[in-house]
Order: C-alpha cells, then structure tokens, then sequence
C-alpha cells in the first residue's frame, strides 16, 4: 500500500505544481501592461441642457473604436488611459429646428483597483476613478453666417469594468464610464449657455496583457 501511495501522491503533486503554476502565470501582477481594444459607444444623458431663449439642447449618441493602456504599479492596483478615434454627435437644438453637430475626444485617466489582482482568477473585475478632458471641434451649425464653438472640458470619471482570460496573454473585456462633461456654448463668439453631456460610454471588445 505504501509503494502504490508513493507515485500517487507525487503524481498528485506534480499536477498541484503545475495547476499553481498556470493560475499564477493568469494573474495580475505588479509590473503587468494592458491594453484593451473595441467598440465604444457614447451615450449622453437625455436632457443636456437650456440655452439662451429657451433653446433646448438635445446631444445624440455616436459609437467609434475606443482603446485603452493600462499598468499595474501594484498587484492591485494600476493607472489607465482611454483614448479613442473621434466621436461626430449630432446636436438637435429647439426640438430639432435647427440643426448642429461636433466631433470630440476624450481622453480619461482613471486609477484602477483590481481586487483579484494577483490571483489566477479567470474573470479579473475592476473599478475606477479618475479625470476627464473632452476637446471640442469641427463644430458646425444649420444657420447662416453663424459660428458655432463648444468649450473644452475638464471633469470627474467613474470606471467599471472585467476581462474573462482566455489564455496567459489574451481576454476578452467590457467596460463601462460615467463622464461629467460640461461645455460652454458661443454663437458667433457671444456664450448662449452651457450644456451638460455627461455620458456613459460602454466598449466591448479584447484585451491583451504583456
């Protein structure tokens, strides 16, 4: 009984050690980049605001690549930066009267907490917080001899998000952020009003540790 018991617990020892092996080469680590690739949509909120007269102001929602680059300077914790091509959002002013649109980008740096982080787990969730800068551009508008421009804007993100690994490098991911952005509005250079976007913004798509 002792010789059979022997190799059985080598053998299940030996399958211990490499089970542990593959959990620890999943994990999260300190000193780990990330990066995360895929369809960003960009949803503002319903109501974005009154201008000057009564002007309502309607922002429609626009879908575009998103990415991300992150690093874990700890086990648990990482920096993120999500950048993306350029949003075009359709502007419906006064119920739709007149008609307006601008192009945006919206670079967001959150510190991220990842409370699976250096454990083999196979669904890694995160959070986040951090800081927003959305610039305006390309502003245009449906009036004659009239200039429209949208200040930039500075403000606060919440970050919520989780990769399922599919193998040592490569997962899929899905992320969600809640972004305040406020921008003034000027007609022909004279501020007509603010207007209040904030969106939540929603990618899907891959990621791949390195």
């Amino acid at each position: 009984m002792r010789k059979q018991a022997v190799p059985t617990l080598l053998t299940a020892g030996l399958a211990a050690t490499a089970l542990l092996a593959s959990s620890q080469a999943l994990a999260y680590s300190e000193g780990d980049f990330i990066t995360r690739v895929g369809v960003a949509h960009v949803d503002p909120k319903s109501n974005n605001g009154t201008l000057d007269g009564g002007i309502d102001v309607d922002v429609r929602s626009d879908t575009n690549l998103g990415f991300t680059l992150g690093y874990l300077f700890h086990d648990n914790f990482g920096v993120e930066l999500l950048a993306a091509l350029p949003f075009k959002h359709d502007i419906r002013l006064a119920d739709g009267a007149i008609d307006a649109s601008t192009k945006h980008l919206p670079p967001t740096l959150t510190v991220q907490y990842y409370p699976l982080g250096g454990s083999g787990a196979q669904v890694q969730p995160y959070a986040g917080i951090g800081l927003n800068y959305t610039n305006f551009f390309s502003e245009e508008i449906d009036l004659p001899n009239v200039d429209l421009d949208l200040s930039s804007s500075w403000g606060l993100a919440g970050q919520l998000g989780m990769d399922v690994r599919l193998d040592d490098n490569w997962g899929l991911n899905v992320a969600a952020w809640y972004i305040d952005i406020d921008s003034d509005v000027k007609l022909n250079g004279e501020k007509v009003g603010k207007t209040s976007i904030d969106p939540w913004v929603f990618m899907a798509g891959i990621s791949y540790r390195f």
